[in-house]
């Protein structure tokens, strides 16, 4: 299959810690010491600095390392028409430490308007040079799971089937629109379909009144019809994630309670899986990737922390894992960004960039 398109042999998932600039900026910014204007600037050397970095570590894709925002989901959302960004009692739990107490509210009728993220891809276009440049946004599943139905206005959506016509339609509207603003690669990032293999999150699930294997059946549902209509030359991949917070985690568990549903009938081009470590199970879900239409990152590179993996090893994984998928429709990756979150993993920026070597070195011998 594909080998020097999206997604590549060498691939990346999007964040990258932040720059001390960046860090120093934001504070000065939230005190009123340097305006919006400024601030874009510092972002922008930054992130300039940062694709440089990634093209000089031989990636052939790059991002904007996520760096105008604080989470990976929750921007993104509040900029959407009739979502608010609100405060709450408590963060989200990781395993042993939480997040900053903040989430989103569904207040009016959703929808994709003027969003400034669009803005934000046309700069990493803009600088680009020949590396394609990938645009990262949340899945419209992760704004439904996130606070479920209590976080939605029900004088609003009384019927929660409009509700999910809506995310559908404004996940296609966002797709056009980053389109038009001459994206070719958009990554959806996803942590709900992980949440799903999860007994611990599964039972969470139940006790809040889901069914967790039907909202599979929804979620896949959304995802397609957003992704109707999409432009032949646009490759749509779906990360998913099992939380990636200051290197902790939230959801364990294989692939196989959702493997069927997910690999089967989704129709995205590529699916990045964490396959960092034990909590993610075996390849053997692999074997509903579907022959010969779309491909499968491997994420065999932990960003939690700074050790480096052994060359060997991981392609002996990917050995292994080219027993349930033809290894020609296999990437490989890192398992997550570095910095979901503006707080990043602890990790320092060069063992960040040594992960990012090895993959491009790995990649290089295999394919």
């Amino acid at each position: 299959m594909q080998t020097n398109t999206s997604p590549y042999r060498a691939e990346i998932v999007g964040s990258f810690l932040r720059p001390d600039a960046i860090k120093a900026a934001r504070e000065q910014f939230a005190r009123g010491a340097i305006d919006a204007a400024t601030l874009r600037q510092i972002e922008n050397d930054a992130i300039r600095a940062s694709v440089d970095a990634q093209c000089a570590c031989g990636l052939t894709v790059v991002t904007d390392g996520e760096f105008r925002r604080a989470w990976w989901h929750l921007d993104f959302f509040a900029a959407l028409q009739g979502v608010e960004l609100v405060e709450v009692n408590q963060g989200i739990q990781f395993s042993g430490i939480q997040t900053k107490a903040q989430s989103v509210r569904v207040t009016g009728k959703v929808a994709f308007g003027d969003h400034p993220m669009l803005e934000d891809f046309r700069f990493l276009k803009s600088i680009s040079g020949k590396a394609e440049p990938k645009m990262t946004i949340p899945s419209p599943s992760v704004l439904h799971f996130r606070g479920g139905a209590a976080a939605i206005d029900r004088t609003v959506y009384p019927n929660l089937d409009d509700y999910f016509a809506d995310l559908a339609v404004t996940w296609r509207d966002a797709i056009r629109a980053f389109y038009d603003a001459g994206c070719r690669y958009l990554q959806l990032d996803d942590t709900v379909w992980a949440y799903l293999c999860s007994d611990a999150q599964r039972q969470q699930i139940r006790e809040r009144g889901e069914d967790p294997d039907e909202l599979a059946q929804i979620y896949a549902r959304v995802l397609n019809q957003a992704l109707e209509g999409k432009p032949d030359d646009l490759t749509i991949g779906l990360h998913v994630c099992r939380g990636n917070f200051r290197s902790s985690w939230i959801a364990e568990g294989g692939y196989e309670p959702v493997a069927e549903v997910l690999f089967g009938t989704v129709n995205v081009d590529a699916f990045f899986l964490e396959y960092d470590n034990d909590r993610s199970g075996d390849f053997a879900p692999l074997r509903f990737i579907r022959p010969g239409k779309q491909q499968v990152v491997l994420g065999l590179i932990t960003t939690k922390t700074g050790e480096l993996e052994n060359r060997e090893q991981i392609k002996a994984r990917l050995k292994e894992a080219a027993q349930y998928v033809d290894l020609n429709q296999v990437c490989l990756s890192p398992q997550c960004g570095f910095a979901s979150t503006e707080e990043g993993n602890a990790i320092t920026p060069a063992e960040q960039w040594e992960k990012v070597r090895l993959v491009t070195g790995i990649a290089a011998e295999v394919w």
